[in-house]
């Protein structure tokens, strides 16, 4: 059985970041369009794209990892279940199920940094598009009224709201988006893959639409409903004033803060004792 790590080129417990990085690493390198189309760089092409296959899906790589394991423990003749020694075949079978639980705890923990990945990206993306369309509306002029302090307590936050947001969103193109001529995708038809490539340009674009458009809807919103005005008139304004463009990045941060609060109160270390089919 092909050893994909070996492959790759990476630990046995490397995380599906490191994974990743890895099989981009040599894609790059080996690439037809780089190498001529050489039979054995084709050969070697081949291999990495099966390797990623298996170890960039974390149940493939449970599985794959499950016939390591057995194949450890099942072959030289020194099968748990042929073993003539009661304590050994009891201590290798504690050790086989010890390490098949820790197979499936890293899964486990494989498929949760994956989701907490994708929340950090939408959360932040969702609340700046929703406060970018409510800063429209309401049309605050809190910076415009406020004392030095204020303006520089304002400006100090949306400097934090924006590099955060921009952090954000080169995280979430890293992840999930790919130039369009990039090669290191190309090895996977798109059957195989298990979410398809998004051009980064395409992404980029939609992103930057998104964002216009929030601003639109909450301008044309702003003309016919003006009742932060009439709540607040001390603090809103009928007037689309520049200041209205501070307070997304700002609402974004707290919201993206508190999300991240929460995830973290949420978050439970796991029961290895509870995980697995021998317990």
């Amino acid at each position: 059985m092909a050893n994909y790590y070996e492959v790759l080129r990476v630990a046995q417990d490397a995380t599906g970041a490191e994974i990743k990085s890895a099989y981009r690493r040599l894609a790059r390198k080996l690439h037809p369009d780089k190498n001529s189309g050489a039979v054995d760089t084709a050969r070697r092409f081949a291999e990495i794209a099966e390797a990623y296959e298996i170890l960039g899906n974390p149940k493939q790589r449970a599985q794959y990892d499950r016939r390591i394991l057995d194949a450890q423990f099942r072959g030289n003749g020194h099968s748990v279940f042929t073993s003539t020694n009661k304590h050994a075949t009891r201590w290798r079978q504690m050790v086989y199920e010890r390490r098949y639980n820790d197979i499936l705890n890293r899964m486990i923990a494989e498929e949760r940094r994956e989701a907490l990945a994708f929340q950090k990206v939408v959360y932040p993306l969702s609340a700046f598009l929703v406060s970018a369309i409510i800063s429209t509306v309401a049309r605050p002029h809190i910076f415009s009224d406020a004392e030095t302090l204020g303006k520089i307590a304002i400006i100090t936050l949306f400097t934090i709201g924006v590099i955060h947001l921009i952090g954000r969103i080169r995280d979430g193109f890293v992840r999930y988006t790919s130039y369009d001529d990039n090669i290191h995708d190309s090895i996977l038809d798109d059957r195989d893959r298990k979410t398809p490539a998004r051009s980064r340009y395409a992404v980029a674009a939609t992103l930057l639409g998104s964002i216009a458009g929030a601003f639109l809807i909450g301008w044309l919103l702003g003309i016919f409903f003006t009742f932060p005005a009439d709540l607040a008139p001390q603090a809103f304004g009928r007037d689309l004033n520049p200041e209205f463009i501070l307070y997304p990045p700002i609402i974004t941060f707290f919201v993206d803060l508190m999300h991240s609060l929460a995830a973290r109160l949420e978050r439970r270390p796991a029961d290895v004792d509870n995980i697995g089919i021998f317990r």
